[in-house]
């Protein structure tokens, strides 16, 4: 589950998504300098940088598009380009091999890229809680993860689906030996309207965004309501030896980044307009109701935007571990927030 953008998780790739995988898969072949950048602001700023998204851009991405329109990277002199992801696996690689300066990824993908030996760390939340979860149908008998016995549930293939599915069903005392689980792929959405499914693991602003506006209600479990950790669902990472080179150049990132985000919270239809006039052919009604999902979780208990609580990496960890995901002691919470 962790592998897709939390907006999107169910869409097919949009032929936006297609040219920019070609935009990948050279930044992958050659050496960033050799490519050309499509800024997304002029040139008039001193510093060159590179955030590749986690999936296409949606509404999770707001505060991003906000900050850019604003000018607010520009008032810390940098030239954001900003690059959608062929592959969910894109950002870790295209970071960690030095190709790119600063990826959007589910720090479940940092763990187990670092489990790997990739040199990546969080330097900003953009959500503080998972994004994942269990959606079913209103109108099935589906009222709990238990009631999954015996019936189907969607998954993408992705490792941490079924740690997902296993953590929900058995905090709610159920038998994950009796749920049938189905390979769907990134097409939960569609499997679940169809009736293909009786559940499946997605992301839960977006997914029930989508499928609500075709006329389907549903009911959805968060993994943190349900026996899993409340961790950062989706950070800002780069490498140590970038943040260490570059600390002006990554804090002036963190200030507009954060500063177009508050703006999103404060004002979400401006943070639209700037997501939506940025990105031709985004459903502005559905990217709306997206938003909405992903308003509460922008910020802290306390209110605030970016912290990355150590507490909460560990928690993440642990789960990993004991979902057989990453290997006790291979990757600490230190190791995972960069300074």
């Amino acid at each position: 589950m962790a592998d897709p953008n939390p907006g999107c998780a169910s869409r097919g790739p949009s032929r936006r998504g297609v040219l920019s995988g070609i935009l990948v898969a050279l930044l992958l072949a050659a050496p960033i300098t050799a490519c050309g950048k499509d800024t997304t602001e002029p040139a008039a700023t001193d510093n060159e940088l590179t955030l590749v998204l986690d999936f296409v851009p949606n509404a999770v991405h707001a505060g991003i598009y906000r900050a850019i329109e604003a000018g607010y990277y520009a008032d810390e002199g940098i030239n954001l380009t900003v690059i959608e992801p062929g592959e969910t696996s894109d950002p870790v690689k295209l970071v960690g091999s030095g190709q790119a300066d600063i990826g959007l990824a589910d720090p479940t993908d940092l763990a187990t890229a670092r489990a790997r030996g990739v040199d990546v760390g969080a330097i900003l939340a953009i959500l503080q809680r998972p994004a994942g979860g269990l959606i079913t149908r209103r109108d099935s008998d589906v009222n709990r993860p238990k009631d999954l016995e015996t019936r189907s549930v969607g998954v993408t293939g992705v490792a941490s689906d079924q740690a997902v599915l296993r953590t929900l069903v058995e905090s709610d005392d159920g038998d994950l030996g009796q749920v049938r689980v189905v390979t769907v792929g990134f097409n939960g959405a569609q499997a679940l309207a169809a009736g293909r499914v009786d559940g499946f693991i997605g992301f839960i602003a977006a997914d029930a965004a989508q499928i609500e506006a075709s006329g389907t209600r549903v009911r959805s479990f968060p993994l943190d309501e349900y026996g899993g950790p409340a961790y950062p669902g989706l950070v800002a990472f780069a490498s140590p030896a970038f943040v260490e080179g570059n600390a002006e150049l990554v804090n002036g990132f963190i200030d507009a980044t954060t500063r177009g985000y508050e703006d999103t919270i404060e004002d979400p239809d401006k943070a639209l307009d700037a997501l939506v006039g940025a990105n031709e052919g985004l459903d502005r009604p559905l990217s709306s109701r997206t938003l909405e999902g992903y308003l509460s979780m922008f910020t802290n208990p306390d209110g605030g935007f970016g912290e990355i609580d150590p507490a909460a990496i560990s928690q993440l960890l642990g789960w990993l571990t004991a979902n057989g995901i990453v290997e006790k002691g291979q990757v600490t919470a230190d190791e995972l927030i960069l300074p």
